[in-house]
């Protein structure tokens, strides 16, 4: 009657308009599913299942609360769509890290081949203008490369207690000098606990999240940042560790339709035209949170803005410093280098024979542990790549230290400091360079060892 009919749903109106015109025309038995909805309940989802008496005057209707069900289904549905999305990014991550290692193999050999060049130069003139401005370039491509790792959550470089706080204020104050058509609000808690995060990765989150938001509002628009310790059993806080610090990133933007949120992930997806993105900022973001033990959502309506939610992994431990390397550091001693890339092999040995170290190389592990069998006691440090074929980094270190106890080794990788290069230090190992590394970082690493 009119008193039922105004409690069905208005979309489901010419559902149950229809279930009673066929039971009122036909003896056969008739079902559909209607919702109805009320000011002091939840809507409750019946399904109703009929049978018309021969005379078509009447019929017989028995209803089914089928609330639940419909929303366990709904919530399989999510769980379904969710562990889909998260096996393609899998995916995809896999194929974007061993594309970026191999990359920064590469990169490796042209930034050692400058500074090499630059050494043998003087370091002085056009020439050495002109070799920077290449070391800048070759920086650039090192930078894409990390985005790409950082999507692959292939490690975490280094991880030390950083004030967030101070992260956001030095980052949203730099990307405020170039979008000051941008009004920025800050919202920092006081005694906010500093996160457990590699500083290069955070400031990199942090850049792409403004640099997104700052894309979204070109006419202007208000930007948002609040950080605060996360709560407890707080209804938004995801199951993830215990102990992080909420962060949010809102802006008053075009905003995204749901299309858009399901793939704003992805690696290389973007909705910007032409030389204005390259689709990976997001999806570094995505990676590196998840590769710290953090948690990220988005919510975004189109003409509504976007809010990113993040959670990151907090610590009471306190804040230290750290030092940058300056000019190259020259040494003294026997270096071995292992690795299986021969342009990298050659252009290091010149490198550290220019800083003042004699020279070993092997292009593999089992080549490196003959040449310590025989010459162990005058190696005074092995700078070992860890993503060799046949014999790897860790079967190489835990050979090297059978033959020699206690020898120096600092590992290298296209890798960042992954769960291998973890796992060797924890072992005894003296150091971790990413590739690409520059002579000066090189150099400092070197004699902080020995």
């Amino acid at each position: 009657d009119d008193r039922l009919a105004l409690r069905i749903a208005a979309a489901y109106l010419p559902v149950f308009d229809a279930f009673l015109r066929d039971l009122f025309t036909t003896t056969a038995k008739q079902t559909c599913e209607v919702e109805l909805i009320s000011e002091d309940t939840w809507p409750l989802m019946l399904e109703l299942t009929g049978v018309g008496v021969a005379t078509g005057l009447e019929c017989r209707i028995v209803a089914t609360d089928i609330t639940e069900c419909k929303r366990t289904e709904q919530e399989r549905t999510r769980l379904q769509l969710q562990l889909a999305q998260a096996q393609k990014l899998e995916a995809i991550g896999t194929l974007a890290g061993g594309i970026a290692h191999d990359f920064n193999n590469l990169l490796a050999g042209i930034l050692g081949g400058l500074s090499l060049l630059d050494l043998e130069l003087g370091e002085t003139g056009k020439p050495h203008a002109a070799i920077l401005e290449m070391q800048s370039l070759v920086e650039r491509g090192a930078d894409l490369t990390k985005q790409l790792l950082g999507f692959a959550r292939q490690g975490k470089y280094h991880v030390r207690p950083l004030n967030l706080a101070r992260e956001i204020q030095q980052t949203s104050t730099v990307f405020g000098r170039v979008h000051k058509h941008l009004v920025i609000a800050l919202e920092l808690a006081p005694n906010l606990h500093a996160v457990l995060m590699d500083q290069t990765q955070l400031t990199q989150v942090l850049l792409n999240l403004l640099v997104n938001a700052g894309q979204a509002m070109p006419e202007g628009g208000r930007l948002l940042i609040r950080a605060e310790d996360a709560l407890p059993g707080a209804q938004d806080t995801p199951p993830v560790a215990a102990g992080f610090v909420k962060l949010m990133v809102a802006d008053t933007g075009s905003g995204m339709d749901a299309a858009t949120q399901a793939r704003i992930f992805e690696p290389f997806f973007t909705t910007k035209g032409p030389g204005q993105g390259t689709g990976l900022g997001l999806a570094s973001v995505y990676g590196i949170v998840k590769s710290h033990g953090g948690a990220i959502g988005v919510e975004s309506k189109p003409g509504q803005g976007t809010t990113f939610t993040l959670f990151l992994p907090a610590t009471d431990q306190p804040v230290a410093e750290e030092k940058t390397p300056a000019a190259i550091q020259r040494g003294t001693g026997t270096i071995l280098v292992v690795d299986d890339e021969t342009s990298i092999v050659s252009v290091f040995a010149r490198l550290l024979q220019k800083m003042g170290y004699s020279v070993l190389t092997a292009p593999g592990g089992e080549q490196a542990l003959e040449i310590v069998r025989q010459r162990g006691k005058q190696v005074s440090l092995v700078i070992l790549d860890l993503n060799m074929p046949g014999f790897n980094g860790r079967q190489t270190y835990d050979a090297l230290q059978a033959i020699v106890p206690g020898l120096k080794v600092l590992l290298a990788s296209g890798f960042s400091l992954d769960h291998q290069a973890q796992e060797i230090l924890a072992r005894g190992g003296n150091g971790f360079l990413q590739k690409p590394f520059n002579a000066a970082t090189l150099s400092a690493k070197l004699r902080e060892i020995l």
